[in-house]
């Protein structure tokens, strides 16, 4: 197959500039950048379209799939808990991860949420209800404060202080949300390290003798009503840490996003030899 300059051009200058991105928040290397479209596979498998990006921090590699959406922007939805219970505890709004928040008494959906709930179980059944408690008890100027400082996403925090990450007013990127969790890892935030090493705590999901998988999933839609998708984390074998930002979204009504999203990064952690205890 023949490609002209101008589309070798143009494919060359979408690497660099994810690469100068990922280089920013992450540290990786432009030289390093490494694109896998075998990838795809995962995303077809539910008709949806996504991108992936990983990296390496014991040499620096990054990989990525589907790079035009890598720097895109959508609503960060469940993925700001993060940034919430940072904000939650460094400002003593949430003492630690055992801190209680009573349940409103109004029935949702989700079961789940229907009761009263510590910040470390609220974090793991992603409870909205809990977290929009906390928001509001942080109030807008500490939360607009706190997310400039760390530069997360597009800063923009709109009208209501219990929705921004939910109305599409606040968005952030896939490499942005590698970024971030890196920092996170790494203490390298502007929190208290008890700060951070909580929210490390309450982000480990999976742990065995093996590896260490820690995430945080999302759900939401953007202003055209496509499900927006998120699963961001490290994942960790004999102490070597590989971070990762995985997006999938689907215009499809009555999507799957739950079983999508973690059957699709499993399936690429696998592919890339995780889980055996030998990276």
């Amino acid at each position: 197959m023949k490609i002209s300059i101008k589309e070798l051009c143009s494919f060359n200058f979408l690497i660099t500039a994810t690469c100068l991105s990922l280089f920013f928040i992450s540290g990786c290397s432009v030289n390093k950048a490494n694109v896998d479209e075998s990838l795809k596979k995962y995303f077809d498998e539910y008709k949806a379209d996504g991108c992936f990006t990983m990296f390496n921090n014991a040499d620096g590699k990054v990989t990525v799939y589907n790079m035009a959406l890598d720097t895109a922007r959508y609503t960060p939805a469940s993925t700001f808990k993060i940034m919430n219970s940072l904000i939650g505890l460094e400002t003593g709004k949430i003492t630690d991860e055992k801190m209680l928040i009573k349940w409103d008494g109004v029935k949702r959906s989700n079961e789940d949420w229907n009761k009263d709930l510590t910040m470390e179980e609220a974090f793991k059944v992603s409870s909205v209800p809990y977290y929009q408690e906390v928001a509001r008890r942080v109030g807008k100027p500490t939360l607009q404060k706190w997310i400039d400082s760390v530069h997360y996403g597009n800063q923009n925090t709109g009208k209501q202080v219990d929705t921004f990450w939910l109305d599409n007013s606040l968005k952030i990127s896939a490499d942005e949300q590698l970024g971030l969790v890196k920092r996170l890892y790494f203490d390298q935030l502007p929190f208290q390290k008890r700060t951070q090493q909580i929210v490390r705590d309450v982000m480990v999901q999976e742990s065995n003798t093996q590896y260490t998988l820690a995430y945080k999933t999302g759900w939401g839609f953007d202003e055209q009503g496509s499900n927006i998708g998120w699963i961001t984390g490290w994942v960790e074998e004999n102490r070597h840490p590989y971070f990762f930002s995985l997006l999938v979204k689907s215009p499809a009504n009555n999507f799957d996003m739950r079983a999508a999203r973690i059957n699709i990064l499993k399936n690429i952690l696998k592919q890339y030899g995780f889980f055996e205890g030998k990276k």
